[in-house]
C-alpha cells in the first residue's frame, strides 16, 4: 500500500520559513518524480516544484529563488524548504508522486498558514 506522509505545516508570520517533508512508502522512490502541490481556499490546485528521479527541479514562477525543492532517496523522503513566505503562500500543500509507469498518489496534505 503507498503512503505519502506530509508534516511541517504550521503557522508563520510573513517573512519565516517553514520545512514540508513527505516521507513515502510503498513505492520505489528513488524511480519516482516527486512534486509538491497546494490549494488556496477557492482555488485551483496548483503545481509549485517538482523534482525528477535524476534530481532536476523545477518551480512555479511565483516561489523561484524562495523555495527549494529536495528529496533523499536513503530516507525516501522529499522536502520542501519555504523561506521569505508570504501570506499568498497561505494554502494546503500536498506531496505527490509519479511512478515510470505514470500512477499518481496523493498525500493527506499539510495546512502552511503566513500571517501578515
Amino acid at each position: 500500500q503507498v503512503q505519502l506522509v506530509e508534516s511541517g505545516g504550521g503557522l508563520v508570520q510573513a517573512g519565516g520559513s517553514l520545512r514540508l517533508s513527505c516521507a513515502a512508502s510503498g513505492i520505489i522512490f528513488s524511480n519516482c518524480a516527486m512534486r509538491w502541490f497546494r490549494q488556496a481556499p477557492g482555488k485551483e490546485r496548483e503545481l509549485v516544484a517538482d523534482i525528477t528521479s535524476g534530481g532536476t527541479t523545477n518551480y512555479t514562477n511565483s516561489v523561484k529563488g524562495r523555495f527549494t525543492i529536495s528529496r533523499d532517496n536513503a530516507k525516501n523522503t522529499v522536502y520542501l524548504q519555504m523561506n521569505s513566505l508570504k501570506p499568498e503562500d497561505t494554502a494546503v500543500y500536498y506531496c505527490n508522486a509519479v511512478t515510470r509507469s505514470n500512477n499518481n498518489f496523493w498525500g493527506q496534505g499539510t495546512q502552511v498558514t503566513v500571517s501578515s
